[in-house]
């Protein structure tokens, strides 16, 4: 089961920080702004080395652990479950494949798909945009 500090356990967190190891966060996403993607996705930090000033644990963008806890908390030691990380792939909304469509997109990939957008897209047959106009 895996373990969480609230923002009120800032400095028990840090206490407990173990160097090396990943940390997980959840970000809220603005839905609003977003509609096609997760309400929430989760953040890795990983504690990399000490403060010179207060010996307490650091990321390389220099964030405590303190400040972590307290800024983007709780903190938790395992991903949670159901969420994606947001530095991975978002998911794909809508595309020109089929559903189910799997594939490696290498050169000769790219081509084929390529070719697939051009034969649905025949600009004879495609009606004037001013057809559309009275």
């Amino acid at each position: 089961m895996s373990k969480c500090w609230q923002p009120n356990q800032a400095s028990k967190f840090a206490k407990e920080v173990k160097l090396g190891k990943p940390y997980y966060t959840v970000n809220d996403m603005a839905t609003n702004l977003a509609p096609w993607g997760d309400a929430q996705t989760y953040s890795v930090h990983v504690f990399t080395e000490r403060s010179s000033f207060t010996a307490r644990p650091m990321t390389d963008g220099g964030t405590s652990a303190v400040g972590l806890c307290q800024r983007q908390g709780p903190v938790y030691d395992a991903p949670p479950r159901g969420l994606r990380n947001i530095a991975g792939p978002a998911p794909q909304v809508a595309g020109p494949l089929p559903a189910g469509y799997e594939g490696v997109l290498d050169e000769d990939e790219i081509r084929g798909l390529e070719k697939r957008v051009r034969d649905g897209s025949d600009p004879r047959t495609r009606r004037s945009p001013r057809s559309w106009r009275i």
